[in-house]
């Protein structure tokens, strides 16, 4: 039997998430800014309801290219708010325009959003060796400045928490428990093929 985080539970999305995706190491603009914008989409709800409607953010959001989602409309955000395969909540959808022209603004001064937040880490995966769920911070020092940075330059849904989030999902820190299968495969840079 394989031992994972207890979080990711046994539905088969979720299994596959944390097998293949969570704590890998991300350093495409697109899949930063996708997993911003669904780490704030997620902000009360469940990761698995989100997981779900994965795909459709991807149609809505045009593959997550921050340039095209910088340039909505107000009848971009209406035709947003009538899609029932994502989160229809007003302040999420326009956060993630706005969030776009951020990431784009960013990419513009440091020369990709990748060079920008990993630079929060030293541009070095952090580690960590918890061995139960209850050891996980909810937010860490790194978080929080990276939340006040993003807010300074104008991006919303980037608490400290959710910036927590978005750092484990895009690698910048272990936090698989040592326990887990993936906690050394990640730790020695072994990304599977599918993610």
């Amino acid at each position: 039997m394989t031992n994972r985080c207890e979080w990711c539970g046994t539905d088969p999305l979720y299994v596959d998430y944390h097998d293949h995706e969570w704590g890998v190491p991300v350093h495409d603009d697109r899949r930063l800014f996708e997993f911003l914008v669904l780490e704030g989409a997620q902000a009360g709800l469940s990761w698995l309801t989100i997981l779900k409607k994965r795909d459709n953010y991807r149609r809505s959001f045009q593959g997550f290219d921050p340039r095209k989602v910088a340039g909505y409309s107000a009848e971009d955000i209406q035709r947003l708010l009538a899609d029932p395969g994502i989160v229809r909540n007003r302040l999420k959808i326009e956060s993630a325009v706005k969030n776009a022209r951020g990431v784009v603004a960013i990419q513009n001064e440091f020369g990709s959003f990748d060079a920008f937040i990993w630079r929060y880490v030293d541009h070095r995966p952090q580690q960590n060796t918890w061995r139960s769920l209850a050891e996980l911070p909810a937010r860490n020092a790194i978080s929080d400045a990276m939340s006040k940075d993003l807010k300074k330059r104008g991006f919303n849904f980037v608490g400290p928490t959710i910036c927590y989030a978005f750092m484990q999902a895009v690698g910048m820190v272990n936090d698989h428990l040592v326990g887990c299968f993936r906690h050394a495969e990640i730790a020695r840079g072994r990304v599977p093929e599918s993610a």
